[in-house]
C-alpha cells in the first residue's frame, strides 16, 4: 500500500561506528518480503544500510517477476558494492499454490481478494485496490527459501504483502527464532481486504517470537461521501508500519542470541531505523559490560553521538549521567573539545 511520508530521518552513530572500526567484521543480512521498488525510500542501499557494504547482503522477495527482473536491472547498472538479489517468489506459510488478487495498483495486489464494498467508503482507495484480474501461483516460505539457499542468518525483516504478512511470519518461524533482530511489518487496523489478519494478529505473532513493538505509523482515509473532514484528524486509520525490536539485554533471553556481535547489529539496526536512544542503551551495555576488549569499546563513539545534540553540549557532555558512567572507558578524547567546536 502506498505509504505517508516519511519524516527526515538521520543517523547518530553508525557513521562514527565505520570511522573507528567497529563495523569491519559486521556481516549485515536484510530481506525485503514485498519488495517493489515504488519510491527512492523503497531502494535499501540507499537508506543507509550500504554503510555496511560489501559486508551487507539484501534479498529482496516478490510475486510480479518483472518488478525483480526491472530491480535487479537497476542494481547490475549501478554497479552497487554490496550482494543484492530480488527473487520472484510469493511467499507465505506453506509451499503450494494460491491466488493472486492482482489489484488496479499493482502494489495492492494480495493473496487475499480485495473488500470492495469497504473500499468504496472511502476517498482514493477504490481506483487503487479493487480488482483487476486473478492468477494462480506458487508459494513458498522464508523457511523453505532459506534451507534451500543455506541461509543461517537474517537479521533486518521487512514485510509489506497487503494482508498476508501474519502468513509469511508463520512461514519464517525458524529463521525468526534463530537470528532475526528486528521486524518492519504493514499492518492493517480495518478489512480492506476480506478475511485478512489485522495488527493484533501480527501484534501476537510476533510477541510470541520474543519481539517487542516499538512504534507504529499510520495511514488515514476520509469518507468518500463527506464533504467535511477534520484538521485535527485525519480520517479513520487504515494501515502503518509496526516496528518491532528483540530485547537482547532484558532477561531469559536465548544466550545463542544475546553475542555481543548481536547486540552490536541490533544497535546499528536501532540507529538506521530511528531509535537513537535503543541504540545508545546497547552500546552503553557493550561497553560496560565487554568494554575491556576494544572490539567493544564504544565510549568514543557515544559521545561522538551525544555531541549531535546542540543542547547537550551546551548543557556540557561531560555533566551526563551517562558520560559519568563510561568515562573509565574514554581515551583520546577531549570531551571538553566537542563543547568548544559546537
Amino acid at each position: 500500500m502506498e505509504k505517508e511520508e516519511d519524516t527526515l530521518s538521520m543517523t547518530f552513530f553508525i557513521e562514527s561506528l565505520k570511522k573507528s572500526g567497529h563495523l569491519e567484521k559486521i556481516n549485515m543480512t536484510v530481506c525485503n518480503v514485498g519488495c517493489r521498488k515504488l519510491t527512492s525510500q523503497d531502494d535499501y542501499g540507499s537508506q543507509g544500510w550500504n554503510i555496511f557494504a560489501p559486508r551487507l547482503t539484501i534479498y529482496g522477495f516478490d510475486a510480479d517477476a518483472d518488478a525483480c527482473e526491472a530491480a535487479n536491472a537497476d542494481l547490475e547498472a549501478r554497479q552497487v558494492n554490496w550482494t543484492e538479489k530480488h527473487i520472484p517468489l510469493a511467499l507465505a506459510k506453506s509451499v503450494g499454490e494460491s491466488t493472486l488478487y492482482v489489484t488496479q495498483h499493482p502494489m495492492c495486489s494480495s493473496l487475499y481478494p480485495p473488500n470492495e464494498p469497504y473500499l468504496e467508503r472511502f476517498s482514493g482507495l477504490p481506483e487503487l485496490v479493487n480488482l483487476d484480474f486473478c492468477i494462480e501461483l506458487e508459494t513458498t516460505t522464508l523457511d523453505e527459501f532459506c534451507q534451500q539457499e543455506g541461509i543461517d542468518e537474517i537479521d533486518f525483516l521487512q514485510i509489506d504483502v497487503q494482508g498476508a504478512e501474519v502468513l509469511v511470519l508463520e512461514g519464517a518461524v525458524e529463521i525468526l527464532k534463530r537470528s532475526i533482530l528486528a521486524v518492519q511489518v504493514e499492518v492493517s487496523f480495518s478489512n480492506l481486504y476480506l478475511n485478512q489478519p489485522l495488527f493484533a494478529d501480527v501484534d501476537i505473532s510476533l510477541r510470541n517470537q520474543g519481539f517487542t513493538l516499538f512504534d507504529l505509523t499510520g495511514a488515514r482515509r476520509f469518507r468518500s461521501h463527506s464533504p467535511i473532514g477534520s484538521t485535527l484528524r485525519g480520517g479513520q486509520l487504515l494501515w502503518g508500519d509496526a516496528f518491532y525490536f528483540r530485547d537482547l539485554i532484558g532477561e531469559d533471553i536465548d544466550p545463542n542470541m544475546t553475542t555481543p556481535d548481536n547486540i552490536l547489529k541490533l544497535a546499528c539496526i536501532a540507529d538506521i531505523m530511528n531509535f537513537p536512544d535503543y541504540a545508545l542503551e546497547l552500546l552503553e551495555y557493550l561497553t560496560l559490560q565487554h568494554g575491556n576488549n576494544p572490539q567493544y569499546n564504544f565510549a568514543n563513539n557515544i559521545i561522538e553521538g551525544l555531541a549531535q545534540f546542540p543542547e547537550l553540549v551546551k548543557q556540557g557532555l561531560g555533566s551526563l549521567p551517562i558520560v559519568a558512567r563510561i568515562r573509565d572507558y574514554i581515551s583520546d578524547c577531549d570531551i571538553d573539545s566537542f563543547e568548544i567546536i559546537a
